[in-house]
């Protein structure tokens, strides 16, 4: 099942996968590119600081092989030469430290980058599991790494083998120099032996880099399964959307159903289209749209504007026109404030007469709505 799984793993990680998996604490690294960059750190560094090491280890050794009467009769003296040595030691070795301490942390970046995830320092308990154990020691996985420990081996191996012969001769004449010739000699000798197996494993890093690239992405492959789920996951399911958008909607249509019950005026199609406004003269500079809607919903607005007492009128051009370049709670455009003046002047002189009596005012019909507005024009 693993075999058919890993077949069905066709696409590459998406972003995501990559950052989650960054997350985990997984990301590519190369051993072999991290022992290379400390080598050559370390070769380095002993080249740079061979002067001032040497001096400070000669010290060092030259304070320890002296011994001073006073040491005999005070132990807090032998300890003071002690500290003083390892002083000497420290400042000696330090330098190479610091440079080794700072390839160390520099090779990972390197490649992967720098990263620094709590969730690899958990614990995981799977890996206790013997199975799992016995399954990754027969993985490809650690046969790649048995297949390259034998030929790093081999490549290092045949290189040290191959210095050492052809410098054999100037090994065996060593014994016979004196001491402070043979020593510079010996050093020199080692420092070429440890250059060439570093430039080999040059090599060996060089193809482990993209070995480590290749098995990493390889292991973070998806199916197209994998990529629909997560395509789900982080757009949401289309189902629940949709249900939510449905539920979004019935909410603002009851809000905007209870704001009929305030308008000032409910302007109609006569059947097809409603729209009601609402104007503070202290609160908005224009009147608002505070519901609007088409056919049953057109229907809906009217029923409650009549069941509040809401001035309906009947206003084909303008209710088009508002319901077309307005939104909910939007102000009305510019070019509709005539025509919305002289509809709310008619409802102020319905109040009036509501209250005071008198002759009914009669409704606005010719109101000064721009074709260019109107959507229907004529054929309304």
């Amino acid at each position: 099942m693993a075999e058919e799984s890993d077949l069905e793993k066709t696409e590459p990680g998406s972003p995501r996968r990559l950052e989650k998996a960054r997350e985990e604490g997984e990301v590519a690294r190369s051993r072999e590119l991290t022992t290379f960059v400390l080598l050559v750190t370390g070769l380095g560094g002993l080249w740079l600081t061979a002067a001032p090491m040497s001096e400070h280890i000669g010290r060092a050794l030259q304070r320890g092989l002296q011994f001073e009467r006073a040491s005999a009769f005070d132990p807090s003296h032998m300890l003071m030469q002690a500290g003083n040595v390892v002083m000497e030691a420290l400042q000696a070795l330090l330098p190479l430290f610091g440079m080794m301490l700072l390839a160390a942390l520099a090779a990972p970046i390197m490649l992967g980058g720098w990263l620094f995830s709590t969730q690899s320092l958990a614990p995981k308990f799977s890996k206790l599991n013997p199975i799992e154990g016995i399954g990754r020691l027969f993985s490809t996985q650690s046969l790649a790494e048995l297949i390259k420990a034998v030929a790093k081996s081999l490549l290092v191996g045949g290189v040290a083998y191959w210095v050492i012969s052809a410098n054999v001769t100037a090994i065996m004449s060593l014994m016979t120099e004196p001491v402070h010739s043979a020593l510079p000699h010996t050093i020199r000798l080692v420092a070429n032996c440890c250059a060439l197996i570093i430039a080999s494993l040059l090599l060996v890093a060089a193809l482990d880099v993209p070995y480590q690239l290749w098995s990493y992405y390889r292991k973070l492959r998806m199916s197209r399964e994998d990529l629909r789920q997560e395509h789900k996951e982080s757009e949401g399911d289309p189902q629940i959307k949709a249900q939510i958008r449905r539920q979004q909607q019935q909410m603002a249509r009851r809000r905007m159903m209870t704001e009929v019950a305030s308008a000032d005026i409910v302007v109609t199609n006569p059947t097809h289209f409603a729209v009601a406004l609402k104007y503070r003269d202290k609160e908005m500079r224009a009147p608002r749209v505070v519901a609007k809607g088409t056919d049953l919903l057109a229907l809906r607005i009217r029923a409650i504007g009549e069941e509040n007492k809401v001035p309906i009128l009947e206003a084909p051009p303008l209710t088009r026109a508002l319901y077309r370049h307005t939104k909910l709670g939007d102000e009305i455009p510019a070019a509709l404030y005539a025509a919305v003046a002289e509809v709310l002047a008619w409802v102020y002189q319905l109040q009036r007469w509501h209250s005071e009596g008198g002759v009914a005012p009669h409704a606005p019909d010719d109101l000064p709505v721009p074709e260019s507005l109107d959507p229907a024009g004529s054929k309304a």
